[in-house]
């Protein structure tokens, strides 16, 4: 919470627009929005919205979130994560509690429970190499996307 001139608190809210893609980590102690395409890690002490037209190619963790975008990484969630019907979620999930509408998509394993946080404590080390492996993943498709296009410039040029 952040105050304005006038001692109320109002809630401040991080946001990426539909059409902005970011790359690397998002850390912050106030809620996320996110309607455009993040390609690193958000973390929120307080709440991540991931909209229709949203996407994290990376990991989520926070004290609540709301997706119905698309996510491909672990969500870590230490209270409430709802899951909208048009949600996507390739990767592990864990939180205390879950709400999931008709039509959401898990693909991954799902931890749930009052304990999560000592749980995600102890996956912390395998979230780190899931992580690498992720990138490696990425690297290795855009050596093939990179391969593929000089291949294109050979066959016009």
């Amino acid at each position: 919470m952040s105050s304005n001139k006038s001692g109320k608190n109002l809630p401040s809210v991080n946001m990426i627009s539909e059409g902005t893609r970011l790359e690397g980590t998002l850390d912050t102690k106030n809620d996320i929005r996110i309607a455009g395409t993040l390609d690193g890690e958000a973390k929120a002490k307080g709440k991540v919205i991931v909209s229709s037209t949203g996407k994290v190619e990376g990991n989520i963790g926070a004290a609540d979130a709301d997706i119905a975008g698309h996510v491909d990484g672990e969500v870590c969630v230490s209270n409430k994560l709802v899951l909208r019907e048009s949600a996507v979620v390739e990767g592990d999930i864990y939180t205390k509690t879950m709400l999931a509408e008709e039509g959401a998509q898990i693909n991954g394993s799902f931890h749930m429970g009052d304990n999560i946080e000592n749980e995600l404590k102890n996956s912390s080390t395998t979230s780190k190499v899931k992580s690498s492996k992720k990138t490696d993943k990425k690297k290795a498709k855009k050596n093939v996307e990179a391969g593929s296009n000089s291949k294109k410039d050979k066959k016009i040029g």
